[in-house]
């Protein structure tokens, strides 16, 4: 904790500029372009053995940084089994581009490279721009401007080599305690998950880019991480209809390109014991297909996590999964096995030859619309300073502007007044001792005024700060003095974790602990922006979702 003895005022100017894209250059969409009869997908798909078809719906993990014995053994697959795709992880953008340069020559089929991006190329790669996460995101109202953060992230996928994003997550988080999707979600309110998903989407898709909503039916409401266990989802089949499955249901009027399967143990929807829903053919062809209609790419979670291969191990989820509807099997734990026992299944004609040449052929359609018909290495050439350019960083900050919320105060309470006196105190050591509290407030009491921040230096926000009681006590203690103003830059739920914060003279959230978010609470303090944010969760009973107090 520092305490800064001056008074200060910044007089920040920022020029944004934006990539462009012309609506006039606006494809099709890809659910429109599989009406089409295909010259290319029916000419590459006479030429695939029944094996090779298979291969086509399965992507597997790759990374840049775990060295050359693990990228070798990618490349082995590859060659071997001549899958459809691949999924990036944790590496840097030169090592991935060049890997994929690599990885495609060895492709007979061009191969379609995803990754998850959320908030961009940033939540995966190094020396590359994280936008705001999807809660900070939620707290909006311009959604055009999350439509052009979606052009920026399709330009940096498409720099990289890759044609899909495995976002946007359109989960309607209303449980704090959700251990998985929380943060990366666009709040609890479905109506505004669904307008921004869609906005966030389009403005990938009209740049070029597959795009996936994730998780159906909908991860919002579990206490359980899918990556580790079984989530149970125990909600009436009118509950599920009417909140969860919202917001894909809007997605899929608005033809987003694909849809994220979860592994959740759903009764309502189908009441096999212990059967997870990537499994499960009611849920993905009956609801998803058939009820909802929706047309496009249907991919399977992680198939290596335990809520899946729990109760499914040895190839049985990866079968499974393809009779169930899914269209991609993304991550299996031993694809080789799996194309094996999928072929066996189709010898066996345990699913109709239309049915499986239609996955195979829109998988090849993808890889059409998204330009692999036509190939092209990546450039390596000033790549990190293409992905860093100087339009995207003042996006974010533009993001960042619209976000801040002030949850409570006015003009007056929230703003610094030059000619007085000013403590500021950074909190970010969380196991403070009590005699270092202690001493920090002797030292703030000649000060009229008291600006905190509450930061969560935390990689990824929990619902609760990691605090020890010291601190929280002495928050809680700073909120109730006059003329304190308080900015929380972590997850908006660790609100409800300090009882009394609600006492300050004004009350700022950020959502998240970046340096864009800091400057846009500065320029509110500092009158230099007026916060237009609007809370996305419901914290506790002073701040329901839609606080948000607008400066005159």
């Amino acid at each position: 904790m520092r305490v800064h003895k001056k008074n200060f005022i910044y007089l920040l100017i920022f020029t944004l500029n934006f990539i462009v894209f012309s609506a006039s250059a606006q494809k099709e969409t890809f659910i429109q372009s599989l009406n089409k009869q295909n010259h290319w997908v029916d000419s590459v798909f006479r030429k695939l053995s029944r094996r090779q078809k298979i291969a086509q719906l399965f992507f597997v993990r790759a990374h840049t940084n775990l060295g050359a014995r693990y990228e070798d053994s990618v490349a082995g697959v590859i060659k071997n089994e001549q899958v459809g795709g691949l999924v990036f992880f944790q590496g840097g953008p030169v090592r991935q581009a060049e890997l994929i340069n690599r990885y495609q020559k060895l492709a007979d089929v061009p191969l379609l490279i995803a990754q998850d991006g959320e908030w961009g190329l940033g939540m995966r790669l190094d020396s590359t721009i994280s936008y705001p996460y999807q809660m900070t995101l939620g707290a909006i109202q311009d959604n055009r401007l999350i439509y052009k953060m979606g052009q920026q992230v399709a330009y940096d996928f498409k720099r990289m080599g890759m044609q899909i994003n495995f976002g946007p997550d359109m989960d309607v988080n209303n449980n704090p305690d959700n251990p998985v999707i929380n943060y990366r979600s666009f709040g609890d309110n479905k109506y505004n998950v669904a307008r921004k998903g869609i906005a966030y989407m389009q403005g990938m898709q009209d740049a070029g880019l597959l795009t996936t909503a994730k998780h159906f039916p909908g991860h919002g409401d579990t206490n359980v991480d899918s990556h580790f266990d079984l989530p149970l989802l125990p909600f009436s089949r009118a509950r599920l209809d009417s909140l969860e499955e919202y917001p894909f249901r809007e997605a899929i009027q608005a033809s987003i390109s694909g849809i994220m399967i979860a592994h959740m143990d759903i009764p309502a929807l189908d009441a096999t014991i212990n059967l997870p829903s990537t499994l499960s053919r009611k849920i993905v062809t009956n609801i998803l297909k058939d009820s909802l209609g929706f047309k496009g790419l249907v991919v399977s979670d992680a198939m290596e996590m335990k809520g899946v291969v729990k109760y499914f191990p040895n190839g049985e989820a990866d079968l499974r999964a393809f009779l169930a509807g899914n269209d991609i099997l993304e991550l299996s734990p031993n694809s080789a096995l799996a194309v094996k026992l999928i072929r066996k299944a189709v010898r066996k004609d345990e699913i109709s030859r239309e049915e499986f040449d239609a996955k195979v052929k829109k998988v090849l359609a993808a890889k059409y619309w998204a330009g692999l018909n036509k190939y092209h290495p990546t450039s390596i050439t000033n790549l990190v300073a293409d992905l860093n350019r100087p339009a995207a960083k003042e996006l974010v900050q533009q993001l960042s502007d619209a976000a801040i919320t002030l949850l409570k105060g006015d003009a007056s309470s929230v703003q610094l007044d030059p000619f007085r006196r000013a403590a500021i105190i950074s909190i970010g050591d969380k196991n403070a001792s009590v005699e270092q509290v202690n001493s920090l407030q002797q030292q703030i009491t000649q000060f009229p005024q008291v600006f905190v921040s509450v930061n969560d230096t935390r990689a990824r926000p929990a619902s609760k700060l990691d605090y020890n009681i010291n601190v929280k006590l002495l928050i809680i203690q700073l909120a109730a003095r006059p003329n304190t103003v308080i900015s929380v830059f972590a997850n908006a739920y660790t609100i409800a974790g300090l009882p009394g914060i609600e006492k300050a003279g004004a009350l700022l959230v950020g959502y998240q602990m970046t340096d864009e978010l800091q400057l846009s609470a500065v320029k509110v303090i500092t009158q230099r922006l007026k916060p237009g944010g609007k809370l996305p969760v419901s914290v506790n009973s002073f701040f329901p979702t839609g606080t948000g107090v607008l400066l005159q």
